[in-house]
């Protein structure tokens, strides 16, 4: 069989992407290394507001997936900290997995086929144009178009000559089925010598609680050991997990920003294929979301003949990070733990902290908290 279009990876920008495509009358076959979209994942599940408004299939999560969170709890090396909010801003805390799977769901509702434990491995050039792609089992696949979502180390970049993310985070997470703090704010930790480059984190989701770490880390050189038990150590007043990690969750995150070659003829990176992870807080659902359906709609478009191939110009729409690759080069060459101590009460951190938490919506309160909780 022919397809329209074979999206490698059932990511949240692959999804999207498969959704939007079967939706504008394509054929569209997802590949899935992974027996689960939801299995093996390397994120906390936060979605921001401005993806909440923006993507209409948000809408149809069921209520039981998400949880909201109403603001930002950043804290100095010495613990002080600052309550961070903006007028009608809120976060999500997801059940991952299941929202993933619930996705998947979604997009076999629309006619696509999402294939789990396939492994992608190599894609040629079809005489008439597309894409042939051989699978393990001996199948051939042709397709008009292929859009790699197939996260930070992609076999689609790779087997298309495409960039290859280099610069990454390395994280480490501990899911627990519950634990004591504060549940209506994200809480994040500065602290140079637990999370160098980064932040720890905390947030109590749905039916569970996610306590992480990450670390620059630089090109050539290895990730180096994260210490999970000291950050638990030092905010035991504020975070307490009531029963051992049920999983923990280790990963590489893409933080150099948009690749830069991204598509050729015929096929287009999203998601954190393409490096849409931001540099300055590693988030990359929204964007993911976005831009995956953005892909699958011009896919749609070309194919069908009204448009041009998105190959040609949809990469000049997705996100440079320029500001946040600023944002991240500072705070790698000065993070200081007594800088941070002095400088969280001011209002030139407080603009900082708003711009990169809420994306210039301003802050209605923040409040620095100058003693121990």
């Amino acid at each position: 069989m022919m397809w329209d279009l074979v999206v490698v990876g059932a990511s949240f920008a692959g999804l999207a992407a498969a959704r939007a495509a079967a939706l504008a009358g394509l054929r569209v076959l997802v590949l899935e290394k992974k027996q689960s979209a939801g299995a093996h994942l390397h994120t906390t599940g936060v979605i921001v507001k401005d993806a909440i408004d923006e993507i209409a299939w948000l809408q149809e999560v069921p209520p039981a997936l998400v949880r909201r969170i109403d603001g930002v709890r950043l804290y100095a090396p010495n613990l002080r900290h600052l309550d961070l909010h903006a007028p009608g801003y809120y976060f999500w805390a997801t059940d991952a997995p299941a929202l993933l799977d619930w996705m998947v769901g979604s997009v076999r509702a629309t006619g696509a086929e999402v294939r789990l434990e396939t492994l992608f491995t190599e894609a040629r050039p079809a005489p008439g144009g597309g894409w042939r792609i051989p699978l393990a089992s001996g199948e051939l696949l042709e397709t008009r178009y292929l859009i790699g979502a197939d996260g930070p180390f992609s076999r689609v970049a790779k087997a298309l000559g495409l960039s290859q993310n280099r610069e990454f985070l390395f994280g480490v997470e501990h899911e627990y089925p519950d634990a004591e703090m504060d549940r209506n704010f994200l809480h994040c930790f500065l602290d140079r010598e637990l999370a160098p480059g980064y932040i720890g984190w905390a947030v109590a989701g749905v039916g569970a609680a996610q306590v992480g770490l990450a670390r620059r880390v630089l090109p050539g050189a290895g990730h180096g050991r994260l210490r999970l038990e000291g950050l638990l150590a030092k905010t035991e007043h504020l975070v307490r997990p009531l029963a051992p990690p049920r999983s923990v969750r280790a990963g590489m995150i893409p933080c150099g920003g948009l690749l830069e070659r991204v598509a050729r003829p015929g096929a287009l990176l999203v998601g954190d294929a393409a490096g849409m992870v931001s540099p300055a807080t590693a988030g990359g659902i929204h964007t993911a979301l976005r831009h995956g359906q953005d892909a699958g709609e011009a896919a749609a478009a070309f194919l069908q003949g009204r448009a041009a191939d998105p190959a040609e110009w949809l990469p000049r729409q997705y996100p440079t990070f320029r500001a946040k690759r600023a944002v991240r080069w500072l705070y790698e060459k000065l993070q200081n733990d007594w800088v941070f101590n002095q400088l969280l009460g001011t209002a030139a951190m407080r603009r900082l902290a708003e711009e990169v938490y809420f994306h210039r919506k301003g802050s209605a309160e923040a409040q620095l908290r100058s003693r121990r909780p």
